[in-house]
């Protein structure tokens, strides 16, 4: 997974878009989603793998005793939570500055200067994340178009991408890595919330108990994260990847989850869900060919002319948007029908024949 997520999103592949290839060594991005998947993975496998003689093969009847048989996983998660809470709340972050570089914009060049000074902020220009990020990586290596961009300090077109404001702040046009190594770190909390829930499926044998344990676990988490939100006491922030976002997403993970079990598990539903299992097992080479755009980039290969002028353009406009008359609708029915029921019929037919990438 640090392999191709380096590839992938490190700046070597440009597709769909542009079909060059090759990324410079001083700007190559060193996070991404697969990296952090892959250190949630290494650091959650490590703690499975050297506690496995100290926890019980059975688990005692309560409603805590899941929790004290896998009380080392917890402990990791704690002592995660620590670390990044206290880096975030108490690390000082200075003034820093950065050199914008984009071809033919009037600004191509100019160094920019962020005022800071401060801890303990959570805001675009002074997180520590960030700050960690620019000492650990390097400015160079961080991504260069962040959602924040895109905020009503930094255009007047928010939510969406826009010409930037005369008064805009020296931070909208800085990078920032929104998989960067603190947030990663916190990440590694959800991981530990996700494969709680597989040990609940794995120890607990009826319905009845598998659903009250991730119900109670899912809404509990849904309403702290919920509750630090609205009392800003932690805001919801998914750059930050805030303690927060953590609890609010681990417990919508759990609420989906007995939703899905109670679709296809109790009731036997299963069929209409059957796209899903097949991207599952294919999750790898979907994210690959379709997330990342290797796919619709192979076709943009045959142009005519131009490298606009290619099948996936012209299916987007003439198929999806000239006909709905909306960039907005046209967009959205293109990725539903291009690319999640395209996606699922190959991923179904790869299935049936018995062909999966495996890591």
């Amino acid at each position: 997974m640090l392999f191709w997520g380096i590839l992938l999103q490190g700046g070597y592949s440009h597709a769909p878009d542009d079909l060059a290839y090759g990324v410079d060594m001083k700007v190559i991005r060193w996070c991404g989603i697969l990296q952090r998947i892959a250190l949630v993975y290494f650091v959650v496998a490590l703690i499975e793998v050297f506690t496995i003689k100290v926890r019980p093969t059975t688990v005692r009847s309560g409603p805590y005793a899941i929790f004290d048989a896998y009380r080392w996983q917890w402990l990791g998660g704690f002592v995660v939570l620590v670390i990044y809470m206290v880096t975030v709340y108490a690390l000082y972050v200075p003034d820093w500055s950065y050199v914008y570089h984009l071809d033919g914009d009037v600004d191509d060049g100019k160094l920019f200067t962020v005022q800071c000074g401060v801890r303990g902020h959570v805001d675009p220009a002074c997180n520590a994340v960030g700050y960690v990020d620019r000492v650990v990586w390097g400015i160079n290596h961080l991504y260069t178009q962040p959602v924040w961009i895109r905020t009503k300090e930094c255009t007047f077109s928010s939510p969406e991408m826009g010409k930037l404001r005369d008064d805009a702040p020296a931070w909208c046009r800085a990078p920032f890595e929104p998989e960067g190594l603190l947030s990663s770190i916190a990440s590694i909390l959800s991981g530990i919330i996700g494969i709680h829930y597989g040990h609940v499926l794995i120890h607990f044998k009826t319905h009845k108990e598998r659903l009250k344990h991730w119900l109670s676990m899912g809404f509990s988490l849904l309403l702290l994260g919920i509750l630090l939100h609205f009392t800003k006491a932690i805001p919801i922030n998914k750059q930050l990847y805030s303690l927060s976002y953590v609890c609010f997403t681990g417990g919508a993970a759990g609420i989906i989850l007995s939703a899905f079990y109670i679709l296809i598990d109790v009731w036997g539903l299963r069929i209409p869900f059957l796209f899903l299992e097949w991207i599952g097992k294919n999750a790898m080479l979907v994210f690959v060919l379709g997330a990342q755009g290797i796919f619709a980039g192979f076709v943009n290969g045959w142009y005519y002319e131009s490298q606009d002028k290619n099948l996936v353009n012209w299916i987007q406009q003439h198929v999806f948007i000239n006909v709905w008359h909306s960039v907005k609708v046209g967009s959205l029915l293109y990725v539903i029908f291009g690319e999640i029921l395209f996606w699922s019929v190959v991923s179904g037919i790869l299935h049936k024949l018995g062909i999966y990438w495996k890591l």
